[in-house]
């Protein structure tokens, strides 16, 4: 199984690093994981709705480039979104997993969300909270919530 994580933004903190870093290490035992960071458009202070979605779309280019034929897309996005719990996103892994898509992308948009290009290539999207997190922060949880998936698949001790 291959996991791809595809952000906009790069994450300098060190400690979202360390996190990331220790995940990425659990997760070795069950998926081969590939963590790719794109950069970022900067944002006018005069910004408007025109001008975010160039700069929403840019970013999507890029990401575009990143992804490759027979990849199961996860958008984590708000708009027409499914929420799990941490059981059923599992058992969601894990179908997949049986129904042969062995390669699966989750893409985590810039602070100003994800453009159309994007949408229009997703396989689903997936709601992860309600509340709004900063890429660097969903990266971390995205990650936890694959591990914590893992675990549960295995039915090994962690999730309770």
């Amino acid at each position: 199984m291959h996991i791809k994580i595809i952000s906009v933004g790069k994450i300098k903190e060190r400690y979202f690093v360390d996190a990331i870093n220790e995940y990425s290490k659990r997760l070795s035992a069950y998926c081969d994981l590939e963590m790719i960071e794109v950069q970022d458009e900067s944002i006018s202070k005069n910004s408007n709705d025109s001008l975010d979605k160039i700069i929403k779309e840019k970013e999507g280019e890029r990401i575009l480039t990143k992804i490759k034929p027979g990849e199961y897309i996860i958008l984590l996005d708000f708009e027409k979104s499914k929420e799990y719990d941490s059981i059923s996103f599992s058992k969601h892994i894990e179908d997949l997993m049986c129904s042969s898509q062995s390669r699966i992308t989750f893409i985590i948009g810039g602070s100003l969300g994800l453009g159309e290009n994007i949408r229009k290539v997703a396989n689903e999207r997936m709601l992860l909270s309600k509340m709004t997190f900063t890429h660097q922060m969903t990266t971390v949880i995205l990650l936890e919530q694959i591990y914590r998936a893992f675990k549960i698949m295995n039915h090994e001790t962690y999730h309770k």
